[in-house]
């Protein structure tokens, strides 16, 4: 029993320094999603010095959403995503179901962040609570990649993380 509460505070005080740790970051960019009339969501993107440079770490995306969707949607969005990008990896159906299991529903203005440590562990949050890790080195970049990718499906959203208008 005290082993298993010094191993569960450890990993909290090692999420909670991760997170200290990521505030330092600046601000890259920031988008907002709006498909037909609604809009979906705000978007923005950190990094150590305020630019974007593919594998630089640590990394923050923060997704803001501006209307009510289902976890298994989001996770459906992530692989026609992949899909129509082409970036398929052979571990995707188990980072997708990891995914299924840590992504709660969203409702407007939930805020759901990945933190992309120096270690390329994937850390998710809802609301700054840790919500679950990811902590194959290859999932971080892969899903990053859907929206800063050169071909992602949405190129004035990802200019606009960029910070390139």
């Amino acid at each position: 029993m005290i082993l298993r509460a010094s191993l569960l505070l450890l990993l909290l005080c090692s999420n909670n320094f991760a997170v200290a740790q990521n505030k330092e970051l600046q601000l890259v960019g920031q988008a907002h999603l709006k498909v037909l009339f609604w809009s979906v969501y705000n978007s923005r993107l950190y990094s150590p010095g305020g630019d974007y440079q593919v594998g630089e770490r640590p990394l923050r995306l923060e997704i803001e959403y501006l209307m009510n969707i289902a976890a298994e949607d989001l996770v459906k969005s992530t692989a026609d995503e992949w899909r129509a990008q082409q970036r398929l990896h052979q571990r995707q159906n188990q980072w997708l179901q990891t995914l299924a299991e840590i992504w709660p529903d969203v409702t407007s203005n939930d805020v759901i962040t990945l933190e992309l440590g120096a270690d390329n562990r994937s850390l998710f949050f809802r609301n700054g609570e840790l919500l679950g890790s990811i902590d194959d080195p290859l999932f971080g970049q892969h899903f990053l990649d859907i929206w800063l990718s050169p071909d992602t499906t949405r190129p004035k959203l990802r200019r606009q993380l960029l910070g390139q208008r």
